[in-house]
């Protein structure tokens, strides 16, 4: 469903530049040099960006951005995405794009009761073909649309920096968040976490490197929620 499509080069890199720059008395190409000598740059890099981190200086990691392809993702959870604002955004167009084909999401908790997931795809699939025939009889496809569920799959790309990347997972990894775009982050965050570690270790939901931030409407599980999320992270 996600998909990396690109990154900014050597990302821990480029931050720990950035944020050198900030306190040194040296050019850039001096800067440069000194992080990209091999593993001992690297492994400086990494220090810097922990101290960031710490201290909560964190605007130095805008400058590493990751663009992501989503697909079969519903319209219901593309709304959701969509609210992060410093991020850019290119979605399948449902006014230049016809939806021939009823492609849609189901959500387990449907898709789990015989009765009810027959009587959810008979009206998504009812809702289609009245979409078709709106379209056979000259209706645009912009009004046409009008018609479409929630649960219509859309596809999407997008491009976040690091510092919104955290926001993000912090936010829509939480147990409370909707189960379509909670899975969504979690698939993204395994995928940046390798190349830049020292950025995203301990990415997640509050409670993977704190207490929870739901107060009385927690899920409970920070045990759980932590493992999930530190699967496979290493500390630096």
């Amino acid at each position: 469903m996600v998909k990396l499509i690109n990154y900014t080069s050597k990302p821990e890199i480029t931050i720990a530049v950035a944020a050198r720059l900030c306190y040194s008395s040296y050019g850039i190409a001096k800067i440069e040099a000194d992080f990209n000598d091999g593993e001992k740059g690297l492994e400086k890099a990494r220090k810097l960006i922990k101290r960031i981190r710490t201290s909560g200086h964190e605007s130095v990691l805008e400058h590493a951005n990751f663009t992501f392809g989503i697909e079969k993702l519903s319209r219901s959870a593309s709304h959701q995405l969509v609210r992060h604002r410093i991020a850019s955004y290119s979605q399948r167009s449902q006014r230049y794009v016809k939806e021939e084909r009823p492609m849609y999401v189901v959500p387990d908790s449907i898709a789990g009761n015989g009765e009810l997931l027959a009587k959810y795809n008979k009206m998504v699939d009812d809702i289609f073909s009245l979409y078709g025939y709106f379209l056979e009889k000259g209706i645009p496809a912009e009004d046409a649309r009008y018609l479409l569920p929630n649960a219509t799959e859309t596809q999407i790309i997008f491009t976040m920096n690091a510092r919104e990347l955290l926001h993000f997972f912090r936010l829509r990894g939480c147990n409370r968040a909707q189960w379509e775009i909670r899975a969504a982050a979690q698939d993204m965050f395994k995928l940046v976490y390798p190349i830049a570690p020292s950025v995203f270790y301990g990415g997640g939901p509050a409670c993977v490197r704190g207490n929870c931030s739901e107060g009385e409407f927690s899920c409970g599980k920070p045990s759980e929620v932590r493992k999930s999320w530190l699967k496979g992270s290493f500390d630096f």
